[in-house]
């Protein structure tokens, strides 16, 4: 497969999953002011420190207001992590492989696009912004089910999962560590019932509350950060997104599972062995923010050993594409 095609690939898929997941971020901070409308003003920095745009965001806005945090990640144009703009990268790269993908994948894409686009023209979120936020996910969601049904397992279809599945592994991590940077007022809330109520809207937005009742029953903090990082079995757990990226890897190169024959393989399958043994304790000892920072910094090396592998010959000429195109 020549590079060009599976860099198109691979963004597309990280794309779509980017903004599914930024729809969760914002989502989940919308809901929780509902129940804490005192500290609705206070979260739109912390909203952005947990997107790790921080930097883009200072340099066109300034200090953070909660209306100006929502509107730059969700639809302005200059920010190449809001929703708007993954979903018009995904489609740039959709389209230059059309050949490739399904008319089915194109048709899904440009729709979820086409709505996103109609309503940044309105000037800001709709009336029901959480209705506009489901909206957002079902695409993806929807897109994700056109590729597994319409797309051949091979190759191709392999370099849209490992996309996938390491943008989903780095923003579940991100979408926990909310529950630090926003949802905690104070330590004072701890144990309490709104801290039960914060922690079951996080899960919510993980799409992991249903699952998790059913294997642990009652809300624990400890018993969430095991499923959500440790799970072998949850599909978005950060541990089953790993190994998924992992196999689709091994898929593409042909490597023997154990083996490694680039740096991609062998960064990816130490950060597998690493959570495979690794227990909640570590996790927790370790401090869960610095645990899941941690985590996010080996991804961004899988990443960039990804594209040093795959897809570096092409990047080494003009590409303006791809020069838009970020791990997160």
């Amino acid at each position: 497969m020549l590079s060009r095609v599976a860099d198109s690939l691979y963004w597309m898929s990280r794309y779509v999953e980017r903004a599914e997941n930024v729809a969760r971020v914002v989502d989940v901070n919308l809901n929780l002011s509902l129940d804490a409308p005192d500290q609705a003003e206070e979260q739109g920095q912390p909203l952005i420190n947990t997107t790790g745009d921080h930097e883009v965001f200072k340099e066109q806005y300034g200090e953070a207001t909660r209306e100006t945090a929502l509107l730059f990640l969700t639809f302005d144009s200059e920010n190449p992590n809001s929703i708007l703009s993954c979903l018009r990268t995904a489609r740039e790269n959709a389209r230059s492989i059309r050949e490739i993908i399904s008319s089915e994948m194109w048709l899904q894409l440009n729709k979820a696009y086409l709505m996103v686009k109609d309503a940044a023209a309105l000037g800001g979120l709709p009336g029901s912004p959480h209705e506009f936020f489901s909206s957002v996910k079902l695409a993806s969601h929807l897109f994700t089910g056109v590729t597994d049904a319409t797309m051949t397992h091979g190759e191709a279809w392999h370099f849209c999962r490992l996309g996938r599945k390491l943008e989903r592994a780095d923003k579940t991590s991100r979408i926990l560590d909310v529950k630090y940077y926003i949802l905690l007022r104070s330590v004072a809330d701890v144990g309490t019932a709104f801290d039960d109520i914060q922690w079951a809207a996080m899960l919510r937005s993980a799409s992991s509350f249903e699952m998790y009742r059913k294997k642990h029953g009652r809300i624990s903090p400890k018993q969430i950060v095991e499923f959500l990082v440790l799970d072998p079995d949850f599909p978005r757990a950060i541990r089953f997104c790993l190994n998924a990226a992992r196999d689709s890897l091994h898929a593409i190169s042909g490597t023997p599972p154990g083996c490694f024959r680039n740096s991609a393989e062998k960064l990816l399958g130490q950060l597998c062995s690493d959570l495979a043994y690794a227990t909640l304790e570590d996790v927790i000892g370790a401090g869960l923010h610095e645990y899941l920072d941690d985590l996010q910094t080996q991804f961004n090396r899988v990443g960039a050993g990804i594209v040093e592998t795959f897809f570096a010959k092409r990047l080494a000429g003009p590409a303006k594409l791809a020069s838009r195109q970020t791990q997160g």
